[in-house]
């Protein structure tokens, strides 16, 4: 098997994600944003290619307005997003609408991308659905991304319990889960995350039910 070639995409590493209302509740934010500066170091080391993705909202938006303070990048990574850095501006969930983070993978001859930032919920899940669509392999790092509580008229969910729920979610078809330690370790070796599907995790999870 061919070794993968990656791309890290790290994902609205923004402050709006560590104030206010989409505070990331799970994994604690503190300890996945290590995890986000550390896979950043890992794929300058190994010379993976790293994008750096800011989501915007028009002005009067209650959250994401270009310009305030909770837009910024956090310092750790605004820190190490120079000149070099791929940069996108996005306004939908996924990396790839309305964007030319597709063709410029492909321009690169990127085939994977890596996943680490936030919201697992919103942007991870949408980005790694859509990769399928668009021919990319996707792995997620989950340790170095996060989730918040949510409740509203369908019911209500905490964040561990969503994060932890979505990363079964996405191994069983949309992206290979990994730790940032597991990643790191694969990027040393060229090898690729293993990646269930549909079909097992359905037998399995039947055997585990009952």
């Amino acid at each position: 098997m061919t070794a993968p070639r990656r791309a890290l995409v790290v994902v609205d590493v923004q402050q709006e994600y560590f104030n206010g209302p989409l505070q990331i509740q799970y994994p604690p934010r503190e300890e996945s944003l290590a995890n986000i500066v550390s896979a950043i170091g890992v794929a300058d080391s190994r010379g993976i290619p790293v994008v750096v993705v800011q989501h915007h909202m028009p002005a009067g938006a209650p959250v994401f307005v270009e310009g305030t303070p909770g837009w910024e990048l956090h310092p750790e990574v605004e820190s190490v997003a120079d000149g070099s850095r791929k940069r996108i501006h996005k306004q939908y969930g996924s990396v790839f609408a309305g964007t030319d983070l597709a063709q410029w993978l492909r321009d690169n001859n990127i085939d994977t991308i890596t996943l680490a930032g936030f919201m697992t919920n919103n942007c991870d899940l949408a980005s790694a659905v859509e990769a399928e669509g668009l021919g990319f392999a996707a792995e997620i790092l989950s340790d170095a991304s996060g989730a918040i509580h949510l409740a509203n008229e369908a019911g209500k969910v905490s964040a561990e319990n969503l994060h932890n729920t979505l990363m079964v979610l996405l191994q069983s078809n949309f992206a290979a889960v990994a730790t940032t330690a597991e990643w790191t370790d694969a990027t040393a070796a060229g090898a690729v995350l293993p990646k269930s599907n549909l079909v097992v995790s359905a037998i399995e999870g039947s055997a585990a039910a009952v």
